[in-house]
């Protein structure tokens, strides 16, 4: 087994011989613009990790790798028109960069891309991972749907959310952590206990991202700070709120997500103190502790060695600490 730093920079001289110059350079260009804006490699690393886990070269999970970045870079463009988010990665979006029409066709581009990259692996790996990338991304399809359909409701609930987010986000990594698995020839039973570690590892990296998204800095943090907060998204920050809060507190909270000020920044400034001074802050790292903690329960069904365990630990524990 290698250090995390590796397998990023191993996956990234791959990602650099990903060659995508060819015409028309209109539908072209924003793929390589999106894939080369850096980003955490969370989980094309995780999937070359996995694939080491259960002993096998993690070379040969380059392939399972690069679809997992190219989908979720596909993801990434298209959930940016939808929330007409202005920077990605500290940089324009690609909707902005180019046009909305360009974000669609691109996208769609990569996630045939994300596709063909299976045809590398022999038959049997090639249909379970082809099994498993369709329901993932079907379910991130419904998760991106949940998300879009909390924006119209005041009722949205805590387990509603999570829901979402495991939709959305976790099952990704998962995933991700499954493929290398699946690459690697390992068991049914081992490939589902990695999928685990990796789906409740990825809510806790989403409820960090909600966290970061509202007290990150912007400096580091790579996107618009408050984001959430101008789009009113129903986050598990704001839920907490609600929860915690006095009657007082609840509505003006709830006037702050009814309306779009434009002077944006008085609004997340006054969210955040409200997200501050009810607990829903301190909640939010708590739940973000517990979902690392439940991924690390997993570890102990895993036939792996300590070190291999240890290694897992370690970045989970680098998940749960991040400021970007």
């Amino acid at each position: 087994m290698q250090n995390i730093l590796y397998y990023q920079d191993a996956f990234v001289s791959y990602l650099k011989e990903f060659k995508t110059d060819k015409e028309p350079r209109s539908l072209y260009e924003p793929i390589d613009y999106i894939l080369n804006l850096g980003g955490k490699r969370l989980r094309p690393v995780l999937t070359l990790m996995s694939a080491e886990i259960f002993n096998a070269d993690y070379k040969i999970a380059l392939n399972a790798a690069l679809s997992i970045e190219v989908f979720h870079n596909f993801s990434l463009i298209h959930d940016d028109i939808m929330d007409d988010a202005p920077l990605r990665r500290g940089n324009q979006t690609v909707h902005e960069k180019w046009d909305i029409n360009t974000g669609i066709l691109s996208g769609d581009a990569m996630l045939i891309m994300a596709y063909q990259l299976f045809e590398n692996y022999e038959p049997q790996i090639f249909r379970d991972l082809a099994k498993l990338f369709s329901k993932t991304a079907l379910e991130v399809c419904e998760g991106q749907q949940y998300d879009v359909d909390f924006e119209n409701r005041d009722d949205v609930t805590i387990p509603e959310y999570l829901k979402m987010i495991e939709y959305k986000t976790a099952v990704l990594v998962g995933a991700a952590m499954q493929m290398g698995a699946i690459v690697a020839q390992a068991s049914k039973s081992e490939q589902e206990g990695i999928y685990s570690f990796g789906r409740n590892l990825g809510i806790a990296f989403q409820l960090q991202d909600d966290y970061l998204d509202a007290f990150g800095d912007p400096k580091t943090f790579g996107k618009q700070v408050g984001g959430d907060i101008i789009e009113n998204k129903k986050t598990f920050l704001y839920l907490k709120a609600l929860e915690f809060s006095d009657s007082e507190q609840e509505r003006e909270l709830q006037h702050l997500f009814s309306v779009s000020p434009t002077d944006s920044n008085d609004k997340v400034q006054s969210v955040k103190q409200l997200f501050l001074s009810s607990g829903a802050a301190d909640a939010t790292t708590k739940a973000i502790e517990d979902y690392t903690n439940k991924a690390f329960s997993v570890l102990k069904t895993l036939d792996i060695s300590e070190e291999k365990k240890n290694l897992l630990r370690l970045f989970g524990e680098n998940l749960m600490t991040r400021k970007v």
